[in-house]
């Protein structure tokens, strides 16, 4: 069972990944617009490139992981993305709660995940798995089903 965690959590990311990437992707306009929701980037070329650019690299990301190419640095930018990304999540959910004086759990938007609409308990548990799954990858030592699980040290190390 140990020697399939590391293949499911890979197959379970690489599959997400590719999922939400496309989703996104294929809607540049919906996401440009979910992205301009949380008033981090203020120029017009930064929130361009990251609307064009950011769903088809996680899909890119998703793609490696199912392929097994570069296992561990796919991880580590996916969970160079995870964390900022919940943290903005958690940050405007917050503010909508002092807004709304909804209980936190009740709280709804459509995050720019590529899911839609979602509570936000539920997204900050789903980020929090997605972050775990990750890290576990990164410091997986079963390179099963793998084309290269690290660029730079042997599979066997």
């Amino acid at each position: 069972m140990a020697n399939l965690l590391p293949i499911l959590a890979r197959f379970s990311l690489g599959a997400l990944f590719i999922y939400m990437g496309l989703n996104k992707a294929l809607h540049p306009v919906e996401f440009l617009k979910l992205l301009r929701e949380y008033d981090v980037l203020h120029t017009p070329f930064l929130l361009n490139l990251v609307a064009s650019t950011l769903p088809w690299f996680e899909a890119f990301c998703g793609a490696l992981l199912i392929l097994g190419a570069a296992v561990r640095g796919t991880s580590v930018m996916l969970l160079a993305m995870l964390i900022p990304f919940t943290v903005l999540v958690l940050l405007r959910a917050l503010a909508m709660h002092e807004g709304s004086g909804l209980p936190f759990c009740a709280i709804k938007f459509d995050c720019g995940c590529g899911a839609g609409e979602v509570r936000i308990c539920h997204k900050l548990a789903e980020n929090i798995l997605l972050a775990t799954l990750s890290a576990g990858l990164i410091f997986s030592r079963r390179p099963r089903l793998c084309l290269r699980h690290s660029l730079f040290l042997k599979d066997n190390e």
